[in-house]
Parts: C-alpha cells; sequence; structure tokens
C-alpha cells in the first residue's frame, strides 16, 4: 500500500477513559478553509432518487475534490455505512460525512493490521483503534459496528450537521491532516445519492 493510512482516534464513546495521555469524547476543533467551491444551487434539489442533493453537501465543497473508481468490496461497505446510518436514525448528510470520512481513512476497504504500514492498532473502514477504546478488532472491522461508532462519535459534536465534511470528520477523527476528509465529499455525496432509497 503507497499511504500509510494514519489514524489518531482519540475520540472516546460515553464512558472511555483518558488513553495514554489523549483526552477521552470529542475534541472541538476547527478548521477554516478559505477553498470553498460552492457547486450547489441555493434552491433545494430532489434528482428522480428522492434524495434532497442540496441537502448533502450544505456547503458545496470544499478545494479540489477526489474520486477512485470503486470495485464490489467498497461499494458494498458504503452501502453498509448508509444502512447502519439509517438504523441509528441519522439522515443522509449524516452518510455523507461517514462516507468522506472512511474514504478518507481506507477508501473504503474494511483493512486489517497493516503491519508496519498500519498506524498503532487502526483498522477497518475507519481506521479505528482498540487501544483507544473503538471496540475489539472484530467489532470495528464490522462495517456496521464501525460506522455506528463513528456515528455515536459524530452526534457529540455541537453543530455538526451545520458544519463543512472536514470539520465534523476531524472533531470524531482527530487526525493528523484535518483538512484531508474535504476532497472526498462529492464522491460520498453522490454514493448517497445513488444508494440511499436502494
Amino acid at each position: 500500500m503507497t499511504t500509510t493510512i494514519l489514524r489518531k482516534s482519540v475520540l472516546g464513546i460515553a464512558g472511555l477513559t483518558a488513553t495514554a495521555g489523549l483526552a477521552a469524547g470529542p475534541l472541538h476543533h476547527t478548521t477554516t478553509s478559505t477553498d470553498t467551491v460552492d457547486t450547489r444551487p441555493a434552491a433545494a434539489q430532489t434528482d428522480n432518487t428522492g434524495v434532497d442533493t442540496a441537502a448533502l453537501t450544505p456547503h458545496g465543497v470544499q478545494g479540489a475534490q477526489s474520486h477512485i473508481d470503486l470495485d464490489t468490496e467498497q461499494t458494498t461497505n458504503a452501502k453498509a455505512i448508509i444502512t447502519a446510518t439509517k438504523k441509528t436514525g441519522l439522515d443522509e448528510r449524516a452518510a455523507v460525512i461517514s462516507i468522506g470520512t472512511a474514504l478518507q481513512e481506507s477508501k473504503l476497504q474494511n483493512l486489517g493490521h497493516l503491519g508496519d504500514h498500519n498506524d498503532h492498532d487502526s483498522l477497518g473502514l475507519f481506521q479505528q483503534r482498540p487501544s483507544s477504546g473503538w471496540g475489539t478488532p472484530e467489532q470495528i472491522t464490522d462495517p456496521a459496528y464501525a460506522t455506528t461508532a463513528f456515528l455515536t462519535g459524530l452526534k457529540q459534536v455541537d453543530g455538526w450537521h451545520d458544519m463543512p465534511l472536514t470539520d465534523a470528520a476531524q472533531t470524531v477523527q482527530v487526525s493528523a491532516y484535518p483538512d484531508a476528509y474535504a476532497q472526498w465529499e462529492q464522491q460520498a455525496a453522490d454514493l448517497v445519492t445513488q444508494h440511499w432509497n436502494n
């Protein structure tokens, strides 16, 4: 793997104790980007899928966007994130944030331990760490569990629904590259549009 996946997750799910000096619970950061490219019209639009496409990216997209072609496994993982999001009772915007985060963390691959290419004990779609309280290796390599854990963290972030994707993701993930999530917002929105009602 040419890109080392970095995982700095210190977010706690309720009751997580501080680990190795890292704070429990979400860390409230703000990231300012002046490279916002708003590709959405102001009025809400729904397409033939019945999804309010303007609500998927309420701030437009920030900066240059990346795109990867997904294989069957990656598409299945995107669908699993959408299904888990629905089960938590959250909306399409939460699914966009979740998929965008997983695109950055793992390219939607349910990664096991990567040896020397691994950042500590990071695993799964969101590169969550058992040692930081995200769950057991078996749990966090289960896409439904991993998504629910991520969303539990997201719900603890005040105002997450109105944040740019990269800010919401960074507050949960605490990445060394906080702006990197922004590049996946358009592809994440496209995947949610395509699969939300399937």
